[in-house]
């Protein structure tokens, strides 16, 4: 009787360009899985980092409205020049 190869034995390895191509699809399944910023459900690939075309434009326009600012506090001494 012939003796049985060791388990495993027949599976080929990775070659590097499949191995990079694997480790970049397992990147942007970790990317999608962050939530859309606007309504929380997961991203979409076609229109990360948001859900849908929807969340991107409500996106838009509070950048064009200036609902997104950041706040400061107005000091005395550049009001004095």
């Amino acid at each position: 009787m012939p003796a049985k190869p060791p388990a495993g034995a027949g599976r080929r390895k990775a070659a590097p360009k499949e191995a990079v191509k694997e480790a970049a699809r397992e990147e942007a399944v970790k990317a999608s899985a962050k939530p859309c910023p606007i309504c929380g459900k997961p991203a979409a690939e076609a229109s990360r980092p948001f859900c849908s075309e929807r969340c991107r434009d409500v996106d838009l326009n509070r950048w064009l409205s200036n609902s997104y600012v950041i706040p400061a506090a107005k000091d005395d001494d550049e009001d004095a020049e």
